[in-house]
């Protein structure tokens, strides 16, 4: 049992590229990560070590990548262990390469494009791309996986401080800035690496471009000139993207799979009203791009309380930006009240989902259930209604 760990070396990935380190991959493509010392030692008597080692460390990393880049390309592609981490899930790449071709983009300058991701889903879609990064071996990484994705024909990786790359002769800029470092993810715009203004002045420079960055970004640090879009796959928010040369001022959320989009009109803030027969939990891309106003419209509803974005309604309205669930209690929050409901209603599964609420929801878990009560499923939302904190209890409706 155990892991051989290797950090990814030029020398280490050149040697991966060659007949021996790609059959070796081949041969690696189902291992048990578990059993890798053992298998180590038995690779090692017929392989050199560091090709054993690189190779190893490649199949972990294709295993991971398989939910971001599915399993027919990730079994093809190379990665490092931040390329893996911070490349943009295919999905979502495919969605922003059609944009731009809809937009009528013939060629982008991806500026940090990393292992290249987007350019993989930019070259797909019929779009001449430079890729560029400065880092040796992640421009290696990214030219090798255009080759092996029969891409090399329309994707250049060039190695290049991007901001002293001429972008003039691209119809279209894209820019994915760094937004890790060493301590972990940075929230300042401006410690991202190049700078978000830096970004900003490169897209207002080109016909087109579209800026990705972290969906937590304050809506005050938008330009005036960015159409800013929220992005979500699953249910699960991945990034906002600051589009240039298409719509300024507009604020949306794009729900996939679809593409579902929904688009600000500048509503003001829904009132606030009592809990009616149906709450509404807005997709996480509506709620980073401020449009719950707009989910409440459509639904005819509500707000729980003036600082929560749940949406509450005694009518049931189909809508792909929010989850509809039934709600059959009402209580203060109050852990033996709760347990006691459970215990008579003979729950057996318990979701706890939590907005406004300092309680973290496995601690609640624990304590109002500590065993099951039966079969049946529940769903318990802790929030503040009127501004005091409640528990709302309901299932899912569908």
């Amino acid at each position: 049992m155990g892991r051989v760990s290797s950090p990814l070396s030029p020398a280490g990935f050149s040697a991966l590229l060659t007949s021996e380190g790609l059959t070796l991959l081949e041969e690696l493509r189902d291992h048990d990560p578990a059993q890798e010392l053992a298998l180590a030692t038995k690779l090692r008597r017929e392989h050199p070590a560091e090709l054993v080692s690189a190779a190893l460390a490649q199949a972990r990393l294709r295993q991971r990548a398989v939910a971001k880049f599915g399993a027919e390309d990730a079994a093809r592609m190379f990665f490092t262990p931040n390329g893996v981490e911070q490349a943009t899930r295919t999905s979502v790449a495919a969605y922003r390469a059609g944009a731009f071709e809809e937009l009528g983009v013939r060629s982008v300058a991806d500026l940090c494009c990393g292992i290249g991701g987007d350019a993989i889903a930019l070259a797909r879609a019929g779009i001449r791309v430079l890729a560029v990064d400065r880092d040796p071996l992640t421009c290696e990484v990214a030219r090798a996986n255009a080759e092996a994705l029969g891409l090399a024909g329309l994707i250049e990786v060039r190695e290049a401080d991007v901001t002293e790359v001429d972008t003039a002769a691209y119809d279209a800029v894209f820019v994915d800035p760094a937004r890790r470092g060493g301590r972990g993810r940075i929230f300042d715009p401006e410690a991202y690496s190049p700078p978000l203004s830096w970004a900003v002045s490169a897209a207002l420079e080109a016909p087109r471009a579209a800026l990705k960055i972290a969906p937590g970004i304050p809506h005050e640090a938008i330009p005036a000139e960015a159409d800013a879009e929220w992005i979500s796959d699953g249910g699960d928010v991945k990034e906002a993207v600051l589009w240039f040369g298409t719509a300024p001022g507009r604020m949306r959320a794009t729900l996939l799979p679809g593409p579902r989009a929904l688009v600000g009109r500048g509503l003001p803030d829904p009132e606030v009203r009592s809990v009616g027969r149906y709450l509404y939990e807005p997709d996480g891309a509506v709620i980073r791009a401020h449009l719950v106003a707009e989910v409440a419209e459509e639904v005819g509803g509500g707000l729980v309380d003036e600082t929560i974005a749940y949406v509450t309604s005694d009518e049931l309205h189909a809508t792909p930006y929010a989850t509809a669930y039934e709600i059959t209690d009402q209580l203060p929050f109050n852990v033996k009240k709760l347990k006691a409901l459970l215990r008579e209603r003979e729950v057996g599964v318990l979701t706890v989902k939590k907005r406004g609420s300092a309680v973290e929801p496995e601690e609640l878990r624990r304590k109002a259930m500590p065993k099951p009560f039966g079969r049946r499923a529940v769903t318990v939302f802790l929030t503040r209604v009127a501004g005091a904190p409640t528990m709302l209890v309901g299932a899912p409706v569908g």
